[in-house]
């Protein structure tokens, strides 16, 4: 069995790191982003791999399990940046043959190595959570195992609702209070334990449903940061502490047919009538939206166009419950909302919707902030949006171990030319290789959490969330690909696993969108000038 060594997998990831900062230098020359786009995403999801690579050496020296993961996961991302850089060199500014040092590549020959993955096996690794957290893990895979886990297929197959005593559970542990303050009638403390407190409750409810589960504190935690980052106090205390109790629940209304993650071109409008605002106009993809009893709109109040994004404020929305078969609603003075549900072929439970507003009355003080919100639409959503990302890689880990543990389960049991097919090399280094990015993906999200405790993170949450919700699609789909002829029938939780993680990589910030215009962007930014 190989030697771990975390010395060589520390020079190896700042090999890598060297590589992909050189990769940013030759963005910035060839006109940043917006030109060189290919170049801009690849080097954007090469820095996000390096990011977790790097996020995982602490973890290795727990142990000698701990080691091998993390030396196996280096190892992949160096292969994997390889293949981005050969025959491309030049584009990313670095010469051909830049990874072929003797101590990079020994040390991924060895990590890539057919024996030594195999001999690793379906080995996922301890946490390394402390008591706390554990608690927090075990409470909600609890309520996972024993209330989502016995419906998610039902709701899957039958597109129903998420059955109330699903909610109703969540709300007595607590779910939908994760991250509002103790002041609002909420758990959260404002610091570490609140963050890695939602990643580690969120990936257990995501283990047993992502569109049941997982998803449903998403929304909550939205709404509470754009309300902390700029509503008045009487808005907090007169939502928040209900919001808490999961007495009343929300829902995003941002995205439109015509503008999805460019939202400062939105057009649906919200002018000034006596006591309030008239909002008119079309939201797409607002999930959760016939549920929820609050929208968290994001409307334009200036109706000078080429102010962009300054033009735009949001509201808080308050509205009666519906089903997932669609609502009409009037507000007693001729406006109308009509909700649409748009049928998807995964994600289901939460149901998405598009909504379309004619001249529904919304009260003077639901615009957020008052008139001191006005204009601040933009930036109030991208505070709420700002966690959104990390909570979403917490969604895709939950998926994959959900994929993985099915996986491991069916291989151990399903017998191919008289063995378990969990005996088999091809099977044991697909095992092997699914783990350690899962548990690479789950430690990388508290290293975020903690940043992001501090005020910090955002690009890294930008990074967390690219890198993934995209190794979710692989993870699931070689999750799949084990159960064989059964992976493609329905009555396999893996179908549903695939068809989820999906998804993951569109909402949330599409991932080229999140790539060029945050990731890449920011890299190029945080560079020293360029020389006159």
């Amino acid at each position: 069995m190989a030697t771990p060594d975390l010395t060589a997998a520390a020079s190896a990831v700042d090999t890598a790191r060297a590589v992909v900062q050189s990769g940013v230098r030759a963005l910035r020359d060839a006109g940043g982003a917006d030109v060189a786009q290919v170049l801009a995403y690849d080097v954007a999801h090469a820095a996000s791999a390096v990011e977790t690579a790097s996020g995982l050496l602490d973890y290795g020296a727990k142990g000698d399990v701990e080691a091998r993961i993390t030396c196996a996961f280096v190892a992949e991302v160096l292969g994997e940046l390889a293949a981005k850089l050969w025959g491309r060199e030049a584009s990313w500014g670095v010469a051909a043959g830049v990874l072929d040092g003797a101590d990079v590549r020994d040390f991924v020959a060895q990590w890539r190595d057919a024996e030594t993955l195999a001999e690793l096996g379906a080995t996922d690794g301890p946490r390394h959570l402390d008591g706390d957290f554990e608690l927090v893990q075990d409470t909600f895979r609890r309520f996972a195992d024993e209330k989502l886990a016995t419906v998610a297929e039902h709701i899957h197959r039958h597109n129903h609702d998420i059955p109330d005593d699903v909610i109703s559970g969540l709300a007595e542990m607590g779910a939908f209070g994760l991250s509002i303050p103790e002041e609002y009638g909420g758990f959260g403390t404002g610091g570490e334990s609140e963050y890695i407190g939602m990643v580690v409750a969120t990936e257990e409810l995501s283990r047993g449903s992502l569109g049941a589960g997982g998803s449903l504190i998403t929304r909550p935690e939205i709404l509470t940061r754009a309300l902390l980052k700029g509503g008045t106090e009487e808005q907090k205390q007169r939502w928040l502490p209900r919001m808490a109790m999961g007495e009343i629940l929300n829902a995003v209304a941002v995205t439109e047919p015509d503008y999805g993650s460019d939202v400062a071109g939105i057009k649906a409008t919200a002018t000034r009538t006596d006591g309030g605002w008239l909002v008119s106009g079309v939201k797409t993809w607002c999930t959760f939206a016939a549920r929820a009893e609050l929208l968290m709109l994001l409307v334009r109040t200036d109706p000078d166009r080429s102010k962009t994004h300054r033009g735009l404020s949001m509201f808080v929305v308050e509205k009666e419950r519906g089903d997932g078969h669609g609502f009409v609603l009037d507000d007693g003075r001729g406006g109308r909302m009509e909700g649409r549900p748009i049928d998807t072929i995964g994600y289901r439970g939460m149901h998405s919707y598009e909504i379309s507003f004619e001249s529904w009355f919304v009260p003077e003080e639901n615009l957020v902030g008052l008139d001191d919100g006005l204009g601040r639409g933009f930036y109030l959503q991208m505070a709420g949006f700002e966690n959104g990302r990390l909570q979403t890689a917490a969604r895709a880990v939950g998926v994959m171990q959900a994929a993985y543990e099915a996986a491991r389960e069916y291989a151990a049991n399903r017998v191919v030319f008289g063995s378990p097919i969990a005996d088999y090399q091809l099977t044991q280094v697909k095992l092997a290789r699914m783990a350690v990015t899962i548990q690479a993906a789950r430690q990388f999200s508290y290293v975020v959490a903690q940043r992001m405790a501090k005020g910090e993170g955002t690009l890294e949450a930008a990074m967390v969330k690219a890198y993934v919700c995209k190794a979710a699609e692989w993870v699931t789909r070689e999750a799949m690909q084990i159960h064989g002829g059964m992976g493609y029938a329905e009555e396999y939780d893996v179908s549903r696993y695939f068809v989820d993680a999906r998804v993951l990589s569109i909402f949330e910030g599409a991932d080229e969108t999140l790539c060029l215009k945050v990731i890449a962007r920011r890299l190029v930014e945080q560079l020293e000038p360029a020389p006159a």
